[in-house]
């Protein structure tokens, strides 16, 4: 198996502007557009309070805000570890602000008024950028989780095939005979299930598993 399997999850996508009018046509069009999971706040503080976001999911957030601003907001996002994509909704003046925030990470920035293609375009661009990232991320838990599955030995072999060294090289640095490093290169292979070394390397990177210098 060259990757993991994970179950289709559908993205919740979250509205949060003080603007009543605007929140209801907003959730309107895109329930009408085919997503089920649409849930608006009135404020950032709320937000905060009662969501539960996840990686995958899409933030559609107006830049000025009366209790917290959309870039505080994102900025408090961003302090708690929490990784979704952010569409900052602006009008012409706050253009500078929605630079600021594209800076800080947010997917996209439309400026109001905007049409409804122009929304959901922005919309599908940001859950489909979402979606790898939760993917990559999937993967490197899964590639932590597989890596502890191995010996003392293998993750020694692991480490080494990883940095680039040969078999030659790795049986010289471990005292070991090169028929024994190969056993070792196949179990960490089968383990990991990765089907070609440039697999396993690109897995590790990701995962940001470092091998260790000698």
């Amino acid at each position: 198996m060259a990757g993991i399997e994970t179950m289709a999850r559908e993205p919740r996508i979250y509205i949060v502007d003080d603007d009543a009018a605007v929140r209801d046509s907003l959730q309107l069009l895109l329930t009408s557009a085919g997503y089920d999971q649409v849930v608006a706040y009135p404020s950032g503080l709320t937000f905060l309070g009662e969501s539960k976001p996840q990686t995958g999911d899409c933030l559609l957030l107006d830049v000025q805000m009366p209790d917290i601003g959309g870039l505080e907001l994102q900025n408090e996002l961003k302090r708690r570890a929490t990784e979704l994509a952010v569409i900052i909704m602006t009008g012409h003046a706050d253009v500078p602000i929605a630079v600021r925030a594209m800076k800080a990470g947010a997917a996209d920035f439309i400026e109001k008024p905007f049409s409804d293609m122009e929304l959901l375009g922005a919309v599908g661009k940001a859950l489909a950028a979402a979606a790898e990232t939760s993917r990559e991320h999937e993967q490197a838990s899964e590639t932590l989780r597989r890596a502890q599955t191995l010996t003392a030995r293998e993750r020694e072999v692991f480490e080494a095939m990883i940095s680039g060294r040969p078999n030659k090289v790795i049986a010289h640095d471990l005292g070991i005979s090169q028929r024994t490093v190969e056993i070792h290169r196949a179990r960490v292979m089968d383990k990991m299930e990765a089907t070609n070394l440039s697999t396993l390397v690109r897995w590790a990177m990701a995962a940001q598993i470092v091998a260790k210098r000698d």
